[in-house]
Formats: C-alpha cells, sequence, structure tokens
C-alpha cells in the first residue's frame, strides 16, 4: 500500500465514525488549550510582577520599620541616619526617608481622604517617578518647612478634572492647613512603596508631614539606591553596619529588603504556579491519549477481517502499523488544532474577567507538540497489535 491509500483508508474509517472520533479527539482538545491558557497565564503573571516593578531601580534598597506604633524598646529611623547613610555607605548613590499617613485632602467644596507621603528629595529618582507639571519636593522645601504638595494623577485629575495643569499654584487643605501644589506626577500605576501608591497620594516635604500631617505614631522608611547592582549586597552589608552602630542590639527590628530580589521571588512564585497548572495539563493529555488508545483498540476488533483481507491481497505490516499509527496522529493532532483555536476564543473571556493572559508562540508549539507526541506515544501500542495479526485468525474472526 502506498502512502495515499493508507490516508484514503484512514479517512473513511474516521468519516464513518464521527462522534466515536470527536468524542475521542475532546480530550487532546482540553489539554492543548490548558497548556496554551495555562503558559498565557503564567507570562501574564510574570509581566504583571515586573511591572509592578517597574516603578523602583534594580538597585533600589529599603529599609522598613518595625511594624506597628512604636512603643517602649522600639526604635525609628529619623534623618540622622539619612545623613550618615550618605556620609558612611560609599557603595549607596542615593538615599531618601519616607513617612506616610492619612489625612483629609480638600480643594474648595471638594474633599477625599488619601495617602499624605512626607518625602526627601530623592525619592523622585529612586522610584522613578516622573512628572506632569511642575517640580517635586527640594532639599530647601525640607530645610524650611515649606507648605507644598506634589499631587499623584489621580488626586489632580478629582480636584482639577480634565486640565491638571490647572493644579499648579493652587491651594488645597490637609489636616486643616493650606498647602500650595507646585507639582503632578505622571500616572505609574502600581507601586512597590511600601504603604503608598503615588497616582492617588498627595506627597509634601517630610519635615512637613512629621510637624503637622504624621507626627510621631508612624514609622518612617529608608529607600536607598545603590551605584549599580553590583553594589547592592555591599550597599546593605554598610547600611546593616550603621544601623547596628546607631541602635546596636535593636537593629534586629530593620528589615533590609533589595528591589532585585523580590523581583526574583515573585517571579519564581509565578513559576511554580505555572509548572503546576502545566501538571495538570499534561494529566488532561494523558488522559486524552488513553482515550484514543481505547479507540484504537476497539477500531481493531471491529476491523479484524478487514486488516486479514488486506494482509490476503498483498498487505504488509508496516502499511498495518502505519495506517492505525496516523490514524492517532490526526486524531491528535487535529485534536491539537482545535484546543489552540479554542484558546483564541477563552482568552478574550479572561481578560474580561481581569485574568492577564499572554499568548506566546511558544505555548502554540508546546501544546501543538504535546498533542502529536500522545497521540503518537499511545496509538502506537494498538497499532502495533494491528500489525502483528495472524491472516488467517483474522480472517476466521467473528
Amino acid at each position: 500500500m502506498n502512502l495515499i491509500e493508507i490516508l484514503r483508508s484512514i479517512f473513511i474509517n474516521i468519516k464513518g465514525n464521527k462522534s466515536k472520533v470527536f468524542l475521542t479527539t475532546l480530550g487532546i482538545i482540553v489539554g492543548s488549550l490548558t497548556i496554551v491558557l495555562v503558559l498565557a497565564i503564567g507570562q501574564g503573571s510574570q509581566a504583571s510582577v515586573e511591572e509592578q516593578f517597574t516603578s523602583l531601580n534594580v538597585g533600589t534598597i529599603q529599609i522598613m520599620s518595625g511594624f506597628g506604633r512604636p512603643g517602649p524598646g522600639m526604635v525609628k529611623l529619623s534623618m540622622e541616619e539619612v545623613e550618615a547613610i550618605k556620609e558612611e555607605a560609599p557603595s549607596i548613590d542615593k538615599v531618601a526617608i519616607m513617612i506616610n499617613g492619612r489625612a483629609d485632602v480638600n480643594y474648595y467644596n471638594l474633599s477625599n481622604s488619601t495617602t499624605v507621603g512626607g518625602v526627601t528629595e530623592d525619592l523622585m529618582e529612586i522610584n522613578n517617578l516622573k512628572l506632569e507639571y511642575g517640580d517635586f519636593i527640594s532639599a530647601e522645601n525640607n530645610e524650611y518647612a515649606d507648605r507644598v504638595a506634589v499631587l499623584g494623577v489621580d488626586i489632580a485629575e478629582l480636584f482639577f478634572e480634565e486640565d491638571i495643569s490647572e493644579a499648579i499654584g493652587s491651594r488645597i487643605t490637609i489636616s486643616g492647613k493650606r498647602y500650595e501644589i507646585i507639582g503632578v506626577l505622571k500616572r505609574l500605576g502600581d507601586s512597590q512603596m511600601r504603604g503608598i501608591t503615588p497616582d492617588e497620594s498627595v506627597f509634601v516635604p517630610y519635615s512637613v508631614a512629621q510637624r503637622y500631617i504624621v507626627g510621631n505614631n508612624t514609622n518612617p522608611n529608608i529607600i536607598a539606591l545603590a551605584k549599580d547592582i553590583n553594589n547592592v549586597s555591599t550597599g546593605i552589608e554598610e547600611m546593616e553596619n550603621i544601623l547596628y552602630d546607631t541602635f546596636k542590639d535593636k537593629s534586629e527590628q530593620f528589615m533590609i529588603v533589595d528591589a532585585g530580589s523580590r523581583l526574583e521571588s515573585a517571579k519564581a512564585s509565578a513559576r511554580v504556579m505555572t509548572l503546576m497548572l502545566f501538571s495538570v495539563a499534561i494529566v488532561v493529555l494523558i488522559v486524552g491519549g488513553i482515550g484514543i488508545m481505547n479507540v484504537l483498540f476497539v477500531s481493531v476488533k471491529e476491523r479484524t477481517r478487514e486488516i486479514g483481507i488486506m494482509k490476503a491481497i498483498g498487505a504488509r505490516k508496516k502499511d498495518i502499523l502505519l495506517m492505525f499509527l496516523f490514524e492517532a496522529i490526526i486524531i491528535s493532532a487535529v485534536g491539537g488544532i482545535l484546543g489552540i483555536a479554542s484558546s483564541t476564543l477563552a482568552m478574550p473571556i479572561m481578560n474580561y474577567f481581569e485574568v492577564r493572559v499572554v499568548p506566546t508562540s511558544f505555548g502554540y508549539l508546546l501544546a501543538f507538540g504535546f498533542s502529536v507526541v500522545t497521540g503518537t506515544f499511545f496509538g502506537y501500542y494498538p497499532a502495533s497489535k494491528a500489525a502483528s495479526l495472524n491472516p488467517i485468525d483474522a480472517l476466521n474472526y467473528e
């Protein structure tokens, strides 16, 4: 038998058993669909993690104060530690201190309870904040305790609607005191700044926030930027030494983390979740492959006399093997293609429910490849059994 005759026989058999073949293919369809979606969800998760960390430079290091309100035995960071890091940590390029709390912010008859962050001038560069209009908090603003404010874009749009440029020079009231708006930030989106979302916040000088808004009931955090990624480890050691020299054993109340390690940790968690879901997809494909094997076994039983006739008129063992093996491969390949096509319909639905998916060519190829391999693996044994039938026994089979 030549290849055309083998394929013709396969398609005649498939056409005569449409329902059975379709039900068999369902397992492959679901398996390949699951593989594509799992990899797309995993890719989407990693992309989301990376976007969340774009607000921080990779060389960013944070010193986070002890959690909770200050009490007996609890120590806090201050501007003294900022100055010490500037002077005694050569691996650190820039350093800022931040304190935040909630306050009522008013503009004429509009009012909003939002997060107010007291910051120093270097925070803008360390956290990659960009200005839409105006200027950021300066060293002079902190030195002279100027009552000035920089608005996040959401707050600016709330108060000034479409033309947020009008914010510059206007005055708002925070906790009963008047502040001049000197800047409006560009939209940032998600941020890893602890306890504050820049788009929804108002920034004022650190000294002003400490005096008029937050007081002494919140723990400040220090954020530093290493000179380059290779200086992060050294910078952490230098800051640990400064904290120990200042607070001795109480320095253990502080936690030092760098953005790079947190990014890798978050991405590793996303990869583990993707691997777990991928394992589920493989199980589904295996179940689909078992279904193909069962159908081929039934097909061998039903076509035993036909196999005997083909062997009697000259069909070789190789021809019978290829006929059943190709049938398994075609069924699984079609299932893989239909699964991939189904994924393109499922992705918009997942996006609608705010599940981020990022499809990749690798995901499509992997789904199709696994489908074909599954069909080949589970189809070979029934095909081998069919090819091994004795012609005389096959002709006499009832």
